[in-house]
């Protein structure tokens, strides 16, 4: 038996880059997938290929999490309904990543990362956990955070605030809906491969820079985040609660990383 079989995952961000490694993952371990993304595109069909060449069914419901969750959120949940009524599994991984220094950083740009990296999650497992509670169904929910929730880059700072808000939503959420039997954790990569940050890693001396700041040296791609995801919705984790689990290579125990004898 493998470790999801039989369960439903609901995976926000769930066509490319790290949510779609971790939805591949869940359908290798056995669970049926939704995925939610912003398109019906080349990449979001691979996806669910690649989870269907699993032997589980994987469907895709496209929607701009963006946006103030107010204006999508009933209807979204109307359409997670219909496509998957026995969702007892939540990724909320939808994000974004923006470059801009402080100075720059304007309202519109701010509150969409905001819109997009904490209240799409809030607000979706708030009306996800309800039919749990109702239900007495036991689900499990893993956030997205970032090694950035913890560590900090001056050209980052709506980014590194959204993501130090869901550190604290997942303990607050645990406190909340843990008497209820839900567990509610987070995975947070370090430095990580995806389309968002692909570009960045190939300029320059730039991957040769973050592999210095990553105690194992390594720059991996999207799928090393994916076996923890599976792991915290698994039942091996039964009492692990509001916890943030750092994938990042032991950058987030490091001070700071040796002067280069070169570069």
């Amino acid at each position: 038996m493998k470790q999801l079989d039989g369960r439903h995952a609901l995976i926000t961000g769930g066509t490319q880059g790290i949510g779609g490694e971790i939805a591949v993952a869940i359908a290798k371990a056995g669970g049926d997938v939704l995925l939610i993304g912003l398109r019906d595109d080349n990449q979001a069909q691979l996806t669910l290929n690649r989870c269907r060449d699993q032997g589980v069914k994987a469907d895709l419901i496209c929607c701009d999490l963006s946006r103030p969750p107010v204006e999508y959120t009933g209807k979204l949940v109307e359409q997670i309904t219909s496509a998957m009524p026995d969702v007892d599994l939540l990724v909320n991984n939808a994000g974004t990543y923006l470059d801009v220094p402080f100075f720059e950083m304007d309202f519109e740009r701010y509150i969409k990362t905001m819109h997009l990296n904490v209240s799409a999650g809030y607000f979706l497992t708030q009306a996800i956990a309800k039919r749990w509670v109702e239900g007495k169904i036991a689900g499990r929910v893993v956030f997205t955070g970032s090694i950035n929730g913890l560590l900090s880059e001056a050209d980052h700072t709506a980014y590194d605030t959204s993501k130090g808000a869901v550190a604290a939503m997942v303990r607050s959420l645990c406190v909340s809906l843990a008497p209820h039997g839900i567990r509610v954790n987070a995975m947070a990569p370090g430095l990580v491969r995806t389309p968002l940050t692909g570009g960045a890693i190939d300029e320059g001396n730039m991957r040769h820079w973050m592999e210095l700041h990553t105690p194992n040296g390594k720059v991996p791609p999207a799928d090393a985040c994916a076996g923890t995801v599976v792991f915290l919705l698994s039942d091996a984790a039964d009492h692990i609660h509001g916890q943030t689990i750092y994938v990042d290579g032991g950058m987030s125990a490091w001070q700071q990383p040796p002067a280069p004898k070169s570069f």
